[in-house]
């Protein structure tokens, strides 16, 4: 147990050196641009038809599950368009797809990283004067959080759109009712996922990052440190999604 514990507080302790190393590279300028934009493009470009698709089948089953319940107590599907927009904008969006890419672009992110570590790529960099930091964990960081949010805001509006879909053909809902009710939502609600979008966008490069970077092992080693930054990602994205809730709606946000 003792062994365990000092492991633990070990890993927390260099991974906390680690998010210190890279905020500041990220503060002092020291940012690749050329690897940033093409992290941009892997983590955000090419997973716009998973994170659209995500939200549109969610917003979809939102739009069914609360019409049928609220007919079967009012014989009416009301607030419909209240529910879909409210729990895919303040939640599902943002959890539901930073999930999604945590399982896409984190798991490849580790496994890169990961795959340069046990070939000893990243002590080549050491070798020829470049820090690992700078060169590896600060793109990824500035894609994540330039990234994410963009993610978020196409799969809230195809959540939107597929609840509207079933409203209108399934529960027989007038667009214009749906559509008044989506508007009631004000800037403050769509502020209150798209805060909670970057701190997850942080937490899924940051598990990833460091993750990649104390792979060992060989690609048993990498298959295990991407496993294991998948895991841990989702859980503390799941966490913080509690926590940053209560923080925001005690000031006023959302």
């Amino acid at each position: 147990m003792k062994k365990y514990m000092e492991q633990t507080f070990g890993e927390i302790g260099d991974a906390s050196v680690l998010l210190y190393k890279t905020v500041k590279a990220i503060i002092s300028g020291r940012i690749d641009w050329k690897n940033t934009a093409e992290q941009v493009l892997f983590i955000g470009a090419q997973s716009v038809p998973l994170a659209a698709l995500c939200g549109f089948f969610t917003g979809m089953v939102l739009a069914l599950q609360t019409g049928e319940t609220f007919r079967s107590v009012f014989n009416e599907p009301i607030y419909v368009g209240l529910a879909v927009g409210y729990s895919m904008i303040l939640e599902l969006g943002p959890v539901l797809t930073s999930i999604v890419v945590t399982g896409r672009a984190g798991a490849a992110m580790t496994a890169e990283i990961g795959t340069m570590k046990v070939t000893e790529q990243i002590d080549a960099l050491y070798t020829l004067g470049t820090e690992p930091v700078e060169y590896i964990c600060v793109p990824r960081f500035i894609a994540f959080i330039a990234a994410l949010p963009f993610l978020v805001v196409f799969s809230n509006c195809s959540g939107i759109f597929g609840g509207l879909i079933v409203g209108m053909y399934k529960l027989n809902i007038p667009f214009s009712k749906y559509w008044d009710e989506i508007t009631q939502m004000g800037i403050s609600d769509l502020a209150h996922g798209l805060i909670k979008t970057v701190f997850f966008a942080l937490i899924i490069a940051w598990i990833s990052c460091y993750n990649g970077l104390i792979t060992q092992g060989g690609a048993e080693g990498v298959g295990k440190a991407t496993t294991r930054a998948v895991v841990t990602a989702m859980v503390m994205i799941l966490v913080t999604d509690y926590f940053l809730s209560s923080l925001l709606i005690s000031i006023g946000i959302g």
